[in-house]
Protein backbone atom coordinates (compact mmCIF):
# COMPACT_ATOMS: atom_id res chain seq x y z
CA UNK A 1 0.00 0.00 0.00
CA UNK A 2 1.23 3.48 -0.84
CA UNK A 3 0.27 6.89 0.59
CA UNK A 4 1.37 10.29 -0.63
CA UNK A 5 1.75 12.71 2.30
CA UNK A 6 1.69 16.44 1.61
CA UNK A 7 3.53 18.70 4.06
CA UNK A 8 4.58 22.30 3.78
CA UNK A 9 4.93 24.12 7.09
CA UNK A 10 6.28 23.78 10.60
CA UNK A 11 3.25 22.18 12.34
CA UNK A 12 2.89 19.65 9.55
CA UNK A 13 6.48 18.47 9.94
CA UNK A 14 5.74 17.77 13.61
CA UNK A 15 2.40 16.08 12.92
CA UNK A 16 3.83 13.92 10.15
CA UNK A 17 6.73 12.58 12.22
CA UNK A 18 4.86 10.06 14.42
CA UNK A 19 2.57 9.11 11.54
CA UNK A 20 5.57 8.42 9.28
CA UNK A 21 6.91 6.09 11.96
CA UNK A 22 3.51 4.37 12.23
CA UNK A 23 3.31 3.97 8.46
CA UNK A 24 6.75 2.38 8.44
CA UNK A 25 5.82 -0.06 11.21
CA UNK A 26 2.58 -0.98 9.40
CA UNK A 27 4.44 -1.70 6.17
CA UNK A 28 2.91 1.24 4.32
CA UNK A 29 5.04 2.86 1.61
CA UNK A 30 4.94 6.61 2.27
CA UNK A 31 5.95 9.15 -0.36
CA UNK A 32 6.43 12.59 1.21
CA UNK A 33 5.89 15.74 -0.84
CA UNK A 34 7.28 18.96 0.64
CA UNK A 35 5.55 21.90 -1.05
CA UNK A 36 8.05 24.50 0.13
CA UNK A 37 5.36 26.72 1.68
CA UNK A 38 7.88 27.29 4.50
CA UNK A 39 11.27 27.42 2.84
CA UNK A 40 13.44 28.87 5.61
CA UNK A 41 15.75 25.96 6.60
CA UNK A 42 15.10 26.68 10.28
CA UNK A 43 11.40 26.08 9.66
CA UNK A 44 11.66 22.99 7.50
CA UNK A 45 14.92 21.07 7.04
CA UNK A 46 15.55 21.11 10.77
CA UNK A 47 12.61 18.75 11.31
CA UNK A 48 14.00 16.13 8.99
CA UNK A 49 17.44 16.51 10.59
CA UNK A 50 16.32 16.43 14.24
CA UNK A 51 13.48 13.96 14.08
CA UNK A 52 15.31 11.37 12.00
CA UNK A 53 12.76 11.40 9.20
CA UNK A 54 13.54 10.20 5.72
CA UNK A 55 14.12 12.98 3.23
CA UNK A 56 11.00 13.96 1.26
CA UNK A 57 10.78 12.06 -2.00
CA UNK A 58 9.73 15.26 -3.75
CA UNK A 59 10.67 18.83 -2.87
CA UNK A 60 8.60 21.24 -4.92
CA UNK A 61 10.52 24.28 -3.65
CA UNK A 62 7.67 26.55 -4.68
CA UNK A 63 8.29 29.16 -1.96
CA UNK A 64 4.67 30.26 -2.08
CA UNK A 65 1.54 29.95 0.01
CA UNK A 66 -0.75 30.09 -3.05
CA UNK A 67 -2.74 26.83 -3.25
CA UNK A 68 -3.43 27.42 -6.94
CA UNK A 69 0.29 27.30 -7.67
CA UNK A 70 0.81 24.22 -5.49
CA UNK A 71 -2.12 22.14 -6.75
CA UNK A 72 -0.87 21.25 -10.25
CA UNK A 73 2.59 19.94 -9.26
CA UNK A 74 0.99 17.81 -6.53
CA UNK A 75 -1.58 16.52 -9.04
CA UNK A 76 1.20 15.61 -11.49
CA UNK A 77 3.15 13.77 -8.79
CA UNK A 78 0.02 11.89 -7.75
CA UNK A 79 -0.48 10.70 -11.31
CA UNK A 80 3.12 9.47 -11.44
CA UNK A 81 3.16 7.84 -7.98
CA UNK A 82 -0.40 6.44 -8.14
CA UNK A 83 -0.88 6.25 -4.35
CA UNK A 84 -3.84 4.52 -2.75
CA UNK A 85 -4.38 7.61 -0.57
CA UNK A 86 -3.28 11.22 -0.40
CA UNK A 87 -2.83 12.35 3.22
CA UNK A 88 -3.02 16.00 4.29
CA UNK A 89 -2.65 17.61 7.70
CA UNK A 90 -4.41 20.49 9.41
CA UNK A 91 -5.58 23.63 7.68
CA UNK A 92 -2.78 25.31 5.74
CA UNK A 93 -2.74 26.27 2.07
CA UNK A 94 -0.56 23.21 1.43
CA UNK A 95 -3.39 21.15 2.96
CA UNK A 96 -5.89 22.77 0.62
CA UNK A 97 -3.66 22.31 -2.43
CA UNK A 98 -3.17 18.63 -1.59
CA UNK A 99 -6.91 18.14 -1.18
CA UNK A 100 -7.71 19.81 -4.48
CA UNK A 101 -5.02 17.76 -6.21
CA UNK A 102 -6.51 14.56 -4.78
CA UNK A 103 -9.92 15.58 -6.11
CA UNK A 104 -8.72 16.34 -9.63
CA UNK A 105 -6.53 13.21 -9.73
CA UNK A 106 -9.38 11.02 -8.51
CA UNK A 107 -7.41 9.68 -5.54
CA UNK A 108 -9.04 9.21 -2.11
CA UNK A 109 -8.11 11.90 0.42
CA UNK A 110 -7.41 11.34 4.12
CA UNK A 111 -7.58 14.46 6.29
CA UNK A 112 -5.69 14.33 9.57
CA UNK A 113 -7.11 16.79 12.15
CA UNK A 114 -10.55 16.96 10.54
CA UNK A 115 -13.63 18.67 11.93
CA UNK A 116 -12.00 21.56 13.76
CA UNK A 117 -13.85 24.86 13.60
CA UNK A 118 -13.18 28.24 15.19
CA UNK A 119 -16.43 29.73 13.88
CA UNK A 120 -14.42 32.68 12.53
CA UNK A 121 -14.85 32.94 8.78
CA UNK A 122 -12.46 35.91 8.62
CA UNK A 123 -9.65 33.36 9.04
CA UNK A 124 -8.43 31.77 5.78
CA UNK A 125 -7.72 28.59 7.76
CA UNK A 126 -11.42 28.20 8.58
CA UNK A 127 -12.31 28.18 4.88
CA UNK A 128 -9.52 25.67 4.24
CA UNK A 129 -10.84 23.34 6.96
CA UNK A 130 -14.37 23.40 5.57
CA UNK A 131 -13.34 22.80 1.95
CA UNK A 132 -10.86 20.02 2.76
CA UNK A 133 -13.41 18.19 4.93
CA UNK A 134 -15.92 18.30 2.09
CA UNK A 135 -13.39 16.67 -0.24
CA UNK A 136 -12.00 14.04 2.13
CA UNK A 137 -12.98 10.37 1.82
CA UNK A 138 -11.88 9.61 5.36
CA UNK A 139 -11.74 12.26 8.09
CA UNK A 140 -9.55 11.59 11.12
CA UNK A 141 -11.04 13.72 13.89
CA UNK A 142 -9.18 14.44 17.13
CA UNK A 143 -12.25 14.34 19.38
CA UNK A 144 -16.00 13.85 19.65
CA UNK A 145 -16.69 17.58 19.25
CA UNK A 146 -15.04 17.49 15.84
CA UNK A 147 -17.05 14.41 14.84
CA UNK A 148 -20.27 16.15 15.87
CA UNK A 149 -19.31 19.17 13.79
CA UNK A 150 -18.72 17.03 10.73
CA UNK A 151 -22.00 15.19 11.25
CA UNK A 152 -23.87 18.50 11.47
CA UNK A 153 -22.23 19.66 8.24
CA UNK A 154 -23.21 16.44 6.47
CA UNK A 155 -19.80 15.54 5.08
CA UNK A 156 -19.82 12.60 2.71
CA UNK A 157 -16.61 10.95 3.94
CA UNK A 158 -16.17 8.43 6.72
CA UNK A 159 -15.39 10.04 10.08
CA UNK A 160 -13.16 8.32 12.65
CA UNK A 161 -12.20 9.74 16.05
CA UNK A 162 -8.54 8.80 16.51
CA UNK A 163 -7.06 11.48 18.79
CA UNK A 164 -4.40 13.98 17.82
CA UNK A 165 -1.11 13.08 16.15
CA UNK A 166 0.44 16.19 17.69
CA UNK A 167 0.01 14.58 21.10
CA UNK A 168 1.80 11.51 19.77
CA UNK A 169 4.71 13.82 18.87
CA UNK A 170 4.70 15.47 22.30
CA UNK A 171 4.76 12.13 24.09
CA UNK A 172 7.64 10.94 21.92
CA UNK A 173 9.81 14.02 21.67
CA UNK A 174 9.28 16.27 24.74
CA UNK A 175 11.35 14.08 27.11
CA UNK A 176 14.11 13.87 24.48
CA UNK A 177 13.99 17.64 24.05
CA UNK A 178 14.41 18.37 27.74
CA UNK A 179 17.32 15.96 27.95
CA UNK A 180 19.18 17.08 24.83
CA UNK A 181 18.48 20.80 24.58
CA UNK A 182 20.49 23.54 26.27
CA UNK A 183 18.04 26.25 25.18
CA UNK A 184 17.27 27.40 28.73
CA UNK A 185 20.96 27.92 29.41
CA UNK A 186 21.48 29.78 26.13
CA UNK A 187 18.58 32.14 26.83
CA UNK A 188 19.63 32.42 30.49
CA UNK A 189 16.18 31.56 31.87
CA UNK A 190 15.00 29.22 34.61
CA UNK A 191 12.18 26.65 34.35
CA UNK A 192 8.82 28.22 35.19
CA UNK A 193 10.25 31.75 35.25
CA UNK A 194 9.92 33.00 31.66
CA UNK A 195 7.29 33.67 28.98
CA UNK A 196 7.58 31.98 25.60
CA UNK A 197 6.13 33.98 22.70
CA UNK A 198 5.34 33.02 19.11
CA UNK A 199 3.50 35.12 16.52
CA UNK A 200 3.27 34.26 12.86
CA UNK A 201 -0.26 34.65 11.51
CA UNK A 202 -0.65 37.17 8.73
CA UNK A 203 -3.24 39.23 10.63
CA UNK A 204 -0.93 39.59 13.63
CA UNK A 205 2.11 40.81 11.72
CA UNK A 206 0.20 43.79 10.35
CA UNK A 207 1.68 46.78 12.08
CA UNK A 208 -1.49 48.04 13.78
CA UNK A 209 -2.22 44.71 15.50
CA UNK A 210 1.43 43.89 16.09
CA UNK A 211 2.03 47.21 17.86
CA UNK A 212 -0.81 46.51 20.28
CA UNK A 213 0.41 42.99 20.99
CA UNK A 214 3.96 44.26 21.52
CA UNK A 215 2.62 46.90 23.91
CA UNK A 216 1.05 44.16 26.02
CA UNK A 217 4.21 42.02 25.90
CA UNK A 218 6.37 44.94 26.99
CA UNK A 219 4.34 45.23 30.22
CA UNK A 220 5.15 41.64 31.28
CA UNK A 221 7.68 41.46 34.10
CA UNK A 222 9.04 37.99 33.33
CA UNK A 223 11.89 37.45 30.85
CA UNK A 224 10.52 36.96 27.33
CA UNK A 225 11.87 34.34 24.94
CA UNK A 226 10.62 35.16 21.44
CA UNK A 227 11.96 32.99 18.58
CA UNK A 228 10.46 34.87 15.64
CA UNK A 229 9.23 33.67 12.27
CA UNK A 230 11.12 35.55 9.49
CA UNK A 231 7.99 37.50 8.54
CA UNK A 232 7.40 38.47 12.16
CA UNK A 233 11.03 39.46 12.67
CA UNK A 234 10.85 41.79 9.67
CA UNK A 235 7.68 43.46 10.97
CA UNK A 236 9.11 43.83 14.49
CA UNK A 237 12.07 45.78 13.11
CA UNK A 238 9.65 48.71 12.63
CA UNK A 239 8.35 48.66 16.21
CA UNK A 240 9.99 49.90 19.40
CA UNK A 241 9.96 47.15 21.99
CA UNK A 242 11.46 46.36 25.36
CA UNK A 243 12.61 42.81 24.58
CA UNK A 244 14.84 40.97 22.11
CA UNK A 245 13.76 38.50 19.46
CA UNK A 246 15.68 35.41 18.43
CA UNK A 247 16.08 33.39 15.28
CA UNK A 248 13.66 30.46 14.77
CA UNK A 249 14.55 27.39 16.82
CA UNK A 250 14.79 23.73 16.02
CA UNK A 251 11.90 21.61 17.24
CA UNK A 252 13.73 20.02 20.15
CA UNK A 253 14.96 23.38 21.48
CA UNK A 254 11.49 24.83 21.10
CA UNK A 255 9.83 21.87 22.82
CA UNK A 256 12.27 22.17 25.73
CA UNK A 257 11.30 25.83 26.17
CA UNK A 258 7.57 25.32 25.69
CA UNK A 259 7.38 22.52 28.21
CA UNK A 260 9.18 24.57 30.89
CA UNK A 261 7.73 28.08 30.41
CA UNK A 262 5.58 29.79 33.03
CA UNK A 263 3.13 30.86 30.32
CA UNK A 264 3.01 30.72 26.52
CA UNK A 265 1.73 33.65 24.44
CA UNK A 266 0.94 32.56 20.89
CA UNK A 267 -1.29 32.75 17.84
CA UNK A 268 -0.46 29.17 16.86
CA UNK A 269 -3.24 26.61 16.91
CA UNK A 270 -0.95 23.66 17.56
CA UNK A 271 0.92 25.35 20.37
CA UNK A 272 -2.32 25.96 22.27
CA UNK A 273 -2.73 22.19 22.48
CA UNK A 274 0.90 21.54 23.27
CA UNK A 275 0.75 24.03 26.13
CA UNK A 276 -2.18 22.10 27.61
CA UNK A 277 -0.36 18.79 27.33
CA UNK A 278 2.76 20.30 28.91
CA UNK A 279 0.70 21.74 31.77
CA UNK A 280 1.63 25.32 30.81
CA UNK A 281 -1.11 28.01 30.68
CA UNK A 282 -1.62 29.69 27.32
CA UNK A 283 -2.59 33.21 26.24
CA UNK A 284 -3.80 33.35 22.63
CA UNK A 285 -3.56 36.55 20.58
CA UNK A 286 -6.57 35.73 18.44
CA UNK A 287 -10.28 36.51 18.76
CA UNK A 288 -11.22 32.84 18.35
CA UNK A 289 -9.77 29.36 18.44
CA UNK A 290 -10.52 25.95 17.00
CA UNK A 291 -9.32 24.39 20.29
CA UNK A 292 -12.25 25.66 22.35
CA UNK A 293 -11.93 22.97 25.03
CA UNK A 294 -8.71 24.55 26.30
CA UNK A 295 -10.52 27.87 26.76
CA UNK A 296 -13.58 26.30 28.41
CA UNK A 297 -11.32 24.57 30.93
CA UNK A 298 -9.52 27.80 31.81
CA UNK A 299 -6.14 26.65 30.48
CA UNK A 300 -6.16 29.10 27.57
CA UNK A 301 -7.29 32.73 27.39
CA UNK A 302 -8.24 34.57 24.19
CA UNK A 303 -7.06 38.19 24.30
CA UNK A 304 -7.14 39.18 20.62
CA UNK A 305 -4.76 42.18 20.24
CA UNK A 306 -5.84 43.97 23.44
CA UNK A 307 -2.68 44.95 25.40
CA UNK A 308 -4.55 45.28 28.71
CA UNK A 309 -6.10 41.82 28.43
CA UNK A 310 -2.79 40.34 27.30
CA UNK A 311 -0.94 41.81 30.29
CA UNK A 312 -3.57 40.64 32.78
CA UNK A 313 -3.93 37.18 31.25
CA UNK A 314 -0.16 36.62 31.27
CA UNK A 315 0.15 37.86 34.85
CA UNK A 316 -2.67 35.71 36.23
CA UNK A 317 -2.27 32.63 34.02
CA UNK A 318 -2.73 29.36 35.90
CA UNK A 319 -3.50 25.82 34.84
CA UNK A 320 -6.80 24.46 36.20
CA UNK A 321 -6.63 22.00 39.10
CA UNK A 322 -8.58 19.45 37.05
CA UNK A 323 -6.89 18.74 33.73
CA UNK A 324 -8.86 16.05 31.87
CA UNK A 325 -7.38 14.21 28.92
CA UNK A 326 -7.94 16.16 25.70
CA UNK A 327 -7.41 15.10 22.11
CA UNK A 328 -6.33 11.53 22.50
CA UNK A 329 -3.95 9.21 24.31
CA UNK A 330 -0.77 9.25 22.23
CA UNK A 331 -1.80 6.45 19.83
CA UNK A 332 -3.56 8.42 17.06
CA UNK A 333 -0.89 7.63 14.48
CA UNK A 334 -1.25 3.88 15.01
CA UNK A 335 -5.03 4.12 14.58
CA UNK A 336 -4.67 6.10 11.35
CA UNK A 337 -2.17 3.63 9.90
CA UNK A 338 -4.44 0.68 10.79
CA UNK A 339 -7.47 2.40 9.30
CA UNK A 340 -5.79 3.15 5.98
CA UNK A 341 -4.21 -0.29 5.83
CA UNK A 342 -7.62 -1.87 6.37
CA UNK A 343 -9.39 0.10 3.67
CA UNK A 344 -7.72 0.50 0.31
CA UNK A 345 -10.79 2.29 -0.99
CA UNK A 346 -13.08 4.67 0.91
CA UNK A 347 -16.25 3.35 2.49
Amino acid sequence: MKVLSVVGNRPQFIKSAPLSLAFREAGIDEVVVHTGQHYDPELSQVFFDELGLAEPAHRLGLQTADPKVMRLPIHELAEVEQPDWIVVYGDTNSTLAGARAAKTAGIPLAHVEAGLRSGDLTMPEEHNRIEVDRIASVLFAPDERSRDTLAAEGVSGRVEVVGDVMYDACVTFAPIARERSDALERFEVEPGRFVLVTLHREANVRLDRLRRIVEGLTRIDDPIVFPAHPRTRAALSNIHRGFDVAEPLGYLDFAALASQARVIVTDSGGLQKEAYWYGVPCVTTRPSTEWVDTVELGANTLVDDDPDRLEEAARSARMPHERPELYGDGHASERIARSLMGSLSPA
